[in-house]
């Protein structure tokens, strides 16, 4: 017996319309087939529906104990939610409605037993490893074994001098204050 997985997100900022139009491509999909295409959607409603799928893909799996990947995408349903009621000014001291829409997206889950096995595997984002270690503010300790020809040698912050160090190591005369570079 197939189980059936709800998953809503409630006024999206987004008009139902443009909502609808990236929906329809999912709909039927496996779930990671719908991931995979809403990942490469230049479209910005595409970003929230992919969320909407992988919160589907984590309650599946840890709520429910299905394995996320025997889901499809059964029904995508794109209603439409609450306007926000803006003005702006016209002419002649009149104003014009500016009604900014909302949607209310219902993401339908269906398993199936005779999905075949998916195209797509996605992965998460690697760890980066650290070479450096933070010691103190703005300096960097560098391990010698650990760094190579090819990478640049990061920046070590030097000490300071005080006010009057620069000032004692400074020529004096009449071109050098004309021609500094640097204030004291």
């Amino acid at each position: 017996m197939p189980k059936t997985l709800t998953v809503k997100l409630n006024y999206l900022r987004i008009t139902p319309r443009k909502t609808r139009a990236i929906a329809e491509m999912i709909k039927g999909l496996p779930l990671s087939e719908a991931e995979a295409k809403l990942m490469v959607l230049p479209h910005r409603a595409a970003l929230s529906l992919l969320k909407l799928v992988r919160s589907g893909f984590a309650d599946a799996k840890h709520n429910f104990k299905i394995e996320p990947a025997t889901l499809f995408i059964k029904e995508v349903r794109v209603d439409q939610g609450p306007k926000y009621k803006r003005w702006t000014p016209r002419a002649r001291g009149s104003a014009n409605l500016i009604e900014k829409k909302t949607s209310h997206v219902t993401l339908i889950l269906e398993t199936s037993d005779k999905l075949s096995k998916s195209r797509f595997i996605i992965l998460g984002k690697p760890k980066k490893k650290k070479d450096e270690k933070q010691t103190k503010k703005g300096e960097v300790k560098v391990d010698e074994k650990e760094t190579h020809s090819h990478k640049e040698v990061p920046y070590v912050k030097q000490e300071e001098k005080t006010h009057e160090e620069i000032k004692s190591t400074a020529k004096k005369g009449i071109f050098q204050k004309v021609f500094r570079r640097k204030s004291v």
